[in-house]
């Protein structure tokens, strides 16, 4: 209802707004509003005190502008705002007298943003052809969402403060609620905390019977300096008034107005929004995320979030020994070269394989740049260790991490609800022992495919030197540095449900028989607890009898059933086990627990899994979705088609977010149709997808794009190609072409299927809308369950290039051209 009256005076309040701050406001307000009713009036009012209430907003217009950004301060605080948001800025601080909401609404909405040219552009190209516009994509800012600490209505009223008899001040309230409020006082007005004050609500008093003749008594909390000009002082009330009355209407009056405070619910919408697509994003990576910590002047790998589709990594660097060797490929020399870089985002290409010899695993490892700078070994390193099967190309990225982006709170209040308060905490001293060392998150991604591979089989080398490659092999430690795996914990991960159930167990191994029980089950695996300790080491095959099951069957043969161990507890008595299968025909495990499950769902406990360290994933996965530095992109399903609805956006713009930039079409809303179109997500995409599941690796597609900056329209500026395939021979022509004048860009996509959105994940929040906004929780949940694949944009291009027969000197002229542009421009 309040909405509705706002927006049927819209041009009213537009006027007043212009005026706000002024001397003659409360003469024109008067005579504005003479012919409304009380209760519009009052709305009226409560508007623009919403409008006049101060803010700590820092403005950042950096990529949301046409004019140049840079940095202006203000009042103690840094902004990034070009010249006509400051123009904007001065001339409204000047006419309300301070930061305001208003000044930050007024700003944000400047001719030249890009978010005000894009919504005009749209609706005039919707009303000039809306069957020809394409139906734009969502841009999701990672981790951009904030918390509330309390839900209190933000509402500026006039006050008097009665310090003590005979001092009594002139003041105004922040915010308010039942129970406390937050006023702005002068410094000069000196006040502790544990000092009772009394407080006379003149602007309420003005308009409602409120039955205070004494005012109203609080206890300060705290005394905030926000400025030279006042402090927040934070008060509870002590209700010694004993006044019921005026408790209901002040309750009432918060309850009954709070609704139209869009900025509060709006803050929840944005969050669960970027929350949904992030748990769509965040486990089907195919990257690994590893974060360094700083042990005496050195750093380390210390942790590693993994993935279903990240965890090949993880295990690759593993050793016979089962630990990690990463310390030693990612060692000092290489991490000081990598920091060495100015860029924000620090990359290198690594390439290894391994040598084993007496049953032990040795790694071999050489950077890009290192093999660059010994161009005699570099064929050599390059033609010989191509030839093995371990062989692997990861890129690499490194980026500052912060262990206090680990708390990332719910966009509500404690008060919200019972469990909010809980729900907001920090986390635990364990963890923060685990994190706080942390200063740097690596990514790495295995970029390379057999056709690259195969192109660097055929490099010519002097099989006689293969000793010279000594220099890049790795010694073994005795004890190396730990590296703690934290599995990534979402309620969407784990493709079936474990359930508690106990029965009998046999295992043939070594010409004995082991016996044990299950303590759960699912369709894909067991958990087995052996009545004695066992010699199974990770990665075993064992045959698996479940006799007391067979007596329940005689459809399915419950007798040796193939099963990979995937972990062994230390007293080697627990085992988990998965589904092995060496065709792609039926396992009869899978076929019968199926059946088994399906049929008793009502009678089966779903098992809960603990983590080893509670708290730890998460901690890891908010440090790392405040640093992505990717391009991931949702693909949402309507009727039997793919089409791109939604990017994201990390802390750090990818190749393609600076190329969205430059066109102005990184707002709230854009296309990425200019270098991956729909014809090109129908064609070659879809048809590879469309029957893949939610469990299945991503699937690797590589994506062309020859840029020309002299063009003003994207459409005219970027062209690309699309493929499936690894050989790039088919797309020479069109690279050298675009590398003698244009820029090239070359990517890997890692498309694939999401499963069901984790509604559990984002409950909280969707509760709190769904009080105050019912149809918009449902829209939000409809969106969520719309997305049907996730995929993930790297640069390769540098690597790419490498496998193509092209003149080096035109890469090298290129890349030169492409720098410029990209100072240019970012």
């Amino acid at each position: 209802m309040a909405e509705d009256i706002l927006l049927k005076y819209e041009s009213l309040v537009e006027e007043l707004k212009a005026h706000l701050g002024t001397p003659k406001f409360d003469k024109l307000f008067k005579s504005k509003t003479a012919s409304l009713t009380k209760p519009e009036q009052f709305l009226i009012k409560m508007e623009m005190s919403r409008l006049s209430q101060p803010v700590a907003r820092f403005i950042d217009l950096r990529g949301q502008v046409t004019g140049q950004v840079k940095p202006y301060e203000y009042d103690g605080k840094q902004h990034f705002m070009d010249d006509t948001a400051i123009e904007v800025f001065e001339d409204a601080i000047k006419r309300h007298g301070g930061y305001t909401l208003a000044v930050y609404e007024a700003v944000m909405n400047t001719e030249n943003n890009h978010r005000v040219m894009q919504k005009k552009a749209a609706e005039q190209a919707l009303a000039e052809d809306s069957a020809a516009t394409e139906q734009p994509a969502k841009v999701i800012k990672f981790a951009s969402y904030e918390s509330r600490r309390e839900e209190r209505m933000n509402y500026s009223i006039k006050i008097t403060v009665e310090l003590d008899k005979d001092n009594k001040v002139a003041a105004s309230t922040s915010d308010i609620s039942l129970s406390g409020a937050k006023i702005k006082l002068a410094p000069r007005y000196q006040v502790k905390k544990g000092q009772l004050i009394g407080l006379r609500l003149v602007g309420l008093e003005q308009d409602f019977e409120l039955g205070l003749k004494n005012g109203i008594q609080y206890e300060i909390v705290a005394v905030e300096k926000v400025s030279r000009e006042y402090n927040h002082i934070r008060l509870k009330r002590t209700f010694i008034e004993n006044n019921e009355k005026f408790d209901e209407f002040l309750e009432s009056f918060i309850h009954g107005n709070k609704r139209r405070y869009k900025v509060n619910l709006d803050n929840t919408l944005d969050a669960v929004v970027s929350k949904g697509y992030e748990q769509y994003y965040i486990p089907r990576v195919t990257s690994l995320y590893t974060f360094l910590s700083l042990q005496g002047d050195k750093l380390y790998p210390s942790l590693a979030l993994t993935t279903e589709n990240n965890i090949f990594i993880q295990r690759y660097f593993c050793d016979e020994r089962k630990l990690s060797c990463l310390y030693s490929i990612i060692n000092q020399q290489r991490l000081g070269d990598l920091l060495s870089s100015p860029e924000a985002v620090k990359e290198e290409y690594l390439y290894t394989f391994t040598h084993t010899v007496a049953g032990k695993i040795y790694y071999y490892s050489a950077t890009r740049s290192e093999l660059d700078s010994q161009p005699n070994l570099k064929n050599l390193f390059l033609g010989f260790g191509s030839q093995k099967d371990s062989w692997q190309c990861f890129k690499l990225q490194l980026m500052p991490s912060h262990p206090e982006d680990s708390y990332i709170p719910l966009s509500l209040p404690s008060s919200a609800g019972k469990n909010i308060e809980k729900l907001n905490k920090p986390p635990t001293p364990r963890v923060q022992g685990l994190i706080k060392d942390v200063k740097y998150l690596l990514i790495l991604t295995s970029i390379g495919t057999k056709f690259e591979q195969q192109t660097y089989q055929q490099l010519d080398y002097n099989k006689d030197a293969v000793n010279q490659l000594k220099q890049f092999g790795h010694s073994k430690h005795k004890t190396p540095p730990h590296l703690e795996p934290v599995a990534l914990e979402y309620v969407n991960l784990r493709a079936h449900k474990r359930y508690l159930y106990k029965t009998a167990v046999s295992v043939e191994h070594h010409e004995q028989t082991i016996t044990g029980h299950t303590r759960d089950l699912s369709v894909m695996g067991l958990q087995i607890e052996f009545d004695q300790p066992v010699e199974f080491k990770k990665g075993d095959i064992i045959k698996l009898n479940l006799p007391e099951l067979q007596k329940i069957t005689k459809k399915h043969d419950l007798t040796n059933l193939a099963y990979e161990v995937m972990a062994v507890s230390k007293s080697l008595t627990t085992v988990n086990l998965k589904v092995h299968r060496i065709t792609d025909l039926p396992h009869m495990a899978i076929k019968f627990f199926t059946v088994l499950i399906d049929n008793n769902k009502d009678k089966l406990r779903v098992c809960e899994e603990s983590p080893k360290i509670p708290g730890l994933s998460t901690a890891l996965r908010n440090m790392v979705t405040k640093s992505v530095c990717q391009f991931p992109f949702y693909l949402h399903k309507e009727a039997a088609h793919f089409k791109t609805g939604a990017i994201g956006q990390g802390l750090y713009p990818s190749p393609l977010h600076v190329l969205l930039q430059n066109f102005g079409l990184l707002n709230e809303t854009t296309s990425i149709d200019g270098f991956l179109s729909t014809d090109q997500i129908t064609e070659v995409i879809t048809p590879l997808i469309k029957d893949r599941s939610r469990q299945d690796p991503p699937l690797p597609f590589t994506l062309f794009v020859r840029f020309d900056p002299r063009k003003t329209v994207i459409s005219d500026a970027i062209t690309s190609r699309c493929i499936s395939e690894d050989d790039y021979k088919p797309q020479t022509l069109f690279v050298k072409k675009a590398l003698k004048s244009d820029l090239v860009y070359i990517f890997r996509l890692y498309i694939s299927r999401t499963g069901r959105p984790d509604i559990d994940y984002l409950a909280n929040e969707l509760k709190y809308i769904s009080q105050y906004a019912l149809h918009k929780a449902k829209d939000l949940e409809e969106a969520l369950w719309a997305v049907a694949g996730v995929g993930d944009i790297i640069d390769i291009t540098d690597e790419a290039l490498t496998h193509f027969d092209i003149d080096q000197r035109l890469i090298n002229e290129m890349s030169k051209r492409k720098a410029t542009w990209l100072k240019r421009v970012i």
